[in-house]
């Protein structure tokens, strides 16, 4: 493995959790290995090991971008990260309140909502 793989298995486990990345590692086949050391290396080891900016700005960035680009599947599973990256309830619902002036209401309502149930099941009351 590489430099990258490693510094992004590190991040990957300290941003999501164990329980997940392990999860997701018993899921990796054949056919998605080549995905996921890209995703592990890219996204994982390259820009969110970047220091730049923190793990909490981070998570609100890739909130924002989920929830305006529609990808709402991600948007549970980064809600779960904010447990390890410091963003709060807050912190997200602004970020999602930034989505709906710039990318529509809609967009935003449904990330709140998915947000709700997420907290929910986390035992978080928002």
């Amino acid at each position: 493995m590489t430099d990258r793989y490693t510094k992004g298995m590190q991040t990957r486990r300290a941003v999501l959790g164990d329980a997940h990345v392990d999860r997701a590692e018993t899921q990796t086949s054949d056919f998605d290995a080549p995905f996921q050391t890209m995703i592990t290396e890219g996204a994982w080891g390259t820009l969110w090991a970047d220091d730049t900016i923190s793990t909490r700005e981070r998570s609100m960035l890739t909130l924002s971008l989920l929830a305006a680009m529609g990808n709402f599947e991600e948007i549970p599973m980064h809600i779960r990260a904010t447990a390890h990256t410091g963003a709060s309830p807050q912190d997200v619902l602004q970020a999602f309140m930034h989505v709906a002036v710039y990318a529509g209401v809609p967009k935003a309502n449904h990330a709140i909502k998915l947000a709700k149930q997420t907290y929910a099941e986390m035992g978080i009351t928002v």
